[in-house]
């Protein structure tokens, strides 16, 4: 027989499988909490704090991504402290990172009425695209270190180890290891890490060059290697 558990979640009563996470009570509710590092496909590890909520007895606010909910818990999701700190997180990440390419992270700062200028002398994250490799594009200009795509590349499906942190503090961003190019890594170019990337800070190919303007046609020759064909005489 599954155990389970009951708590308040914003004054909801909720009955879930004990393990679950606040998360998980919450989805089950129909009460939403943002999130930005987490994700269904890799492991959650906290990192963004956007999740966080609020919880009766605690000192601090509480991920809901890794944080278990237990009997008699008392949580709110929205309170002013909870959205208070959503919002500075927020803030901070537009100061520091170009989001234009993360619609989902944008809504949050609308959500939260978060300002986006609220930190003009903030220090930019800037990084030159690297393009080494006939999959994707990497622009960590846009990159927000939530870590699914070292997740992905690991144990959390494809083991193969080709990318991870490197640096510290400010310094700090998504590399491979020795800062080798894609190709002479052991990368397998399976697309996984560009697929739960949140902000376009790995982007396909394709559509990177379509959004530097070169067309379709061209884009086909240059996937095939080949010149366009001469026209036969009629």
């Amino acid at each position: 027989m599954v155990e389970k558990v009951t708590l308040i979640i914003d004054g909801q009563l909720v009955e879930i499988e004990s393990g679950a996470t606040l998360l998980e009570a919450s989805n089950k509710i129909g009460i939403k909490i943002p999130t930005i590092c987490y994700h269904e496909a890799t492991t959650s590890n906290a990192l963004c704090r956007i999740c966080v909520v609020e919880v009766e007895g605690q000192r601090l606010l509480q991920p809901a991504c890794i944080v278990k909910a237990t009997a008699g818990m008392q949580v709110k999701t929205k309170s002013e402290r909870v959205i208070r700190s959503r919002r500075t997180i927020l803030e901070m990440l537009s100061s520091t990172m170009d989001l234009s390419d993360a619609p989902e992270i944008l809504s949050m700062l609308e959500d939260c009425g978060a300002d986006a200028n609220r930190f003009p002398d903030a220090e930019r994250r800037e990084s030159e695209v690297k393009d080494d490799n006939p999959m994707y594009v990497r622009d960590y200009s846009k990159c927000l270190l939530c870590w699914r795509c070292v997740q992905v590349c690991a144990e959390d499906a494809q083991f193969t180890f080709a990318i991870n942190f490197s640096g510290r503090g400010f310094e700090t961003q998504i590399s491979t290891f020795f800062e080798k190019t894609i190709p002479e890594t052991t990368c397998v170019l399976c697309g996984q890490c560009v697929g739960v990337c949140p902000t376009g800070a790995l982007k396909p190919k394709r559509e990177y060059m379509l959004e530097q303007g070169i067309s379709p046609q061209e884009i086909s020759v240059m996937n095939t290697g080949r010149k366009k064909r001469k026209q036969k005489a009629p």
